[in-house]
């Protein structure tokens, strides 16, 4: 029988759940990385025992990990042991990143627009997402804050920026959403290699369609207030894009009001927000079996990030958007007021998908019947970050 490993990142370290198929019962191990914010940790789709996270700190400044055994034991890629547990991010000599930042024209790309209409340099913050290749082990890519993505070909001991994001031609005019100027989604096409998804608050969502080398924004369709050029081609606040990789040109997106939805891998979008009761929210995701079976987690307002009247739902429409059921049975009825931030969201593979969730209450929630029923594996973990799922032979 398959297993699964969720993989749930928070404020103050990571844990890892642990289930067989029937995710009734579950292990729980952690913290590891006790007191550090872990903003992203993942499995290789390729190799399930290996694992890398994103461990940062205001105080102490990034490291990247990875595991070889699941998540039993961790090390620092191209550290030697004696000096673990310094602060690490190979590309920065510095917090500044004022080097080896130009295009091959040599024009600097160390510029940002800020919302007070000045350009501030671009800084090195902290590694939001890490998204390992669909076929080789040592592959990973890093989306990182202020906005950029890097990739590293031997497991995560050297990176090397994908200068081709920042450097096409709007970079210089995004913006920081309130939490940050953070590329958060990546998404890789596991029907070509050479195609790859981003999406960055607050500016859109790009696309790259020759590995990395050129991006094009694929925004056409979204509609943002406080932008007054219906056509603008980024400024765009997105929240998270998903995708059921067995449909890779369709896309589904939450957006900072509106939920989209894409036929043409990003080049047009359209709203799918239906009946919701609310279009604003942080995470969307598809189920694994299903390429139409959407869901979301409906947030009040931009203003007031909880649940509508206090009651934890999901919403889950089974035709791809506009048609939406409110998803209750087993969630909180009353006084619930914690969020669902971007990355908190995940689903399994096994015939019956499973769904899973993370609170900033610290609770992890999951489905094992693609929504119908939910049960809390954990209740009292610190604030929920980010939740991935392994399905293990």
């Amino acid at each position: 029988m398959s297993k699964v490993r969720v993989l749930v990142g928070t404020r103050k370290g990571a844990f890892i759940l642990s289930s067989d198929g029937k995710r009734e019962n579950w292990d729980v191990s952690g913290p590891f990385f006790a007191g550090w914010e872990i903003y992203h940790m993942k499995g290789s789709p390729v190799n399930p025992e290996r694992v890398y996270v994103s461990q940062t700190s205001s105080w102490f400044g990034q490291l990247f990990q990875a595991s070889d055994d699941g998540g039993k034991t961790w090390y620092q890629p191209g550290v030697k042991p004696e000096d673990a547990g310094a602060p690490q991010w190979p590309p920065v000599k510095s917090n500044r990143f004022a080097y080896d930042s130009s295009d091959e024209t040599g024009k600097p790309l160390t510029t940002h627009q800020w919302y007070d209409g000045t350009q501030k340099p671009w800084e090195f913050k902290r590694v939001w997402h890490v998204e390992p290749s669909l076929t080789d082990p040592s592959t990973v890519y890093a989306g990182v804050e202020d906005a950029a993505i890097f990739k590293s070909t031997d497991g995560g001991a050297n990176w090397k920026e994908m200068p081709g994001l920042r450097g096409h031609g709007t970079g210089p005019n995004w913006q920081p959403g309130a939490g940050g100027m953070c590329l958060h989604t990546i998404i890789l096409d596991p029907s070509n290699p050479d195609r790859m998804f981003i999406a960055i608050s607050a500016a859109g969502a790009f696309r790259t369609d020759d590995g990395g080398k050129t991006w094009k924004p694929i925004n056409k369709g979204l509609v943002s207030q406080f932008i007054p050029d219906p056509n603008a081609e980024v400024g765009h606040c997105v929240h998270h894009v998903a995708m059921n990789p067995e449909r890779p040109n369709t896309l589904f997106m939450q957006k900072h009001w509106d939920v989209m939805r894409s036929d043409d891998a990003g080049d047009n979008w359209k709203e799918i927000s239906g009946n919701l009761p609310t279009d604003f929210g942080f995470v969307i995701d598809v189920n694994s079996n299903e390429p139409e079976t959407v869901y979301v987690v409906p947030i009040k307002s931009d203003s007031e990030h909880f649940p509508l009247d206090g009651k934890l739902r999901v919403y889950r429409s089974k035709s791809g958007g506009n048609e939406w059921e409110e998803l209750a049975k087993g969630l909180p009825e009353k006084d619930c007021y914690v969020n669902v931030l971007r990355d908190a969201m995940a689903v399994d593979k096994l015939d019956t998908c499973g769904v899973y969730f993370g609170t900033t209450g610290g609770q992890v929630y999951v489905s094992p019947n693609g929504g119908d029923n939910w049960k809390a594996i954990v209740h009292d973990l610190p604030a929920v970050l980010s939740v991935e799922v392994q399905t293990i032979p």
